[in-house]
C-alpha cells in the first residue's frame, strides 16, 4: 500500500522504510539508558559534536530532558535558574555517566 506521499507527486521527501525501523529501535534503546540515568548528572553529546552536562530528568519516546543548571534566561524570576534543554533522542551521538 502506498502512502500519501508516495502517492503525491509534489511530495519533496518520504523516509526510507528501514531508515524508519532503525530510527524506532534506537529510541527505544535510548528511552532504556535514559530510564537507567535518570536524576543522575550525565555527559550528553549530539552527532552534530555538541555536548551538555546536566540530570536527566525526565523523557519520552522522543525527547530527553536535560537539566543544565545553566541560568541563561537570568532576570526572569526564581524559574529560569533551572534551565531544562530537551533534546531530540535520534540526534544523540553518546550518554556518559558523570561521578
Amino acid at each position: 500500500m502506498l502512502t500519501d506521499a508516495a502517492r503525491d507527486p509534489n511530495a519533496i521527501y518520504k523516509a526510507d522504510s528501514h531508515w524508519c525501523e532503525q530510527v524506532r529501535k534506537t529510541r527505544q534503546k535510548l528511552a532504556g539508558a535514559c530510564s537507567h540515568c535518570l536524576h543522575r548528572r550525565v555527559r550528553v553529546e549530539t552527532i552534530d559534536g555538541k555536548s551538555y552536562e546536566g540530570v536527566i530528568v525526565g523523557h519520552d519516546n522522543t525527547y530527553l530532558h536535560l537539566a543544565t543548571g545553566q541560568n541563561r534566561f537570568y532576570g526572569y524570576g526564581p524559574y529560569s535558574a533551572g534551565f531544562i534543554l530537551p533534546l531530540v533522542l535520534f540526534d544523540l551521538l553518546a550518554i556518559t555517566l558523570l561521578i
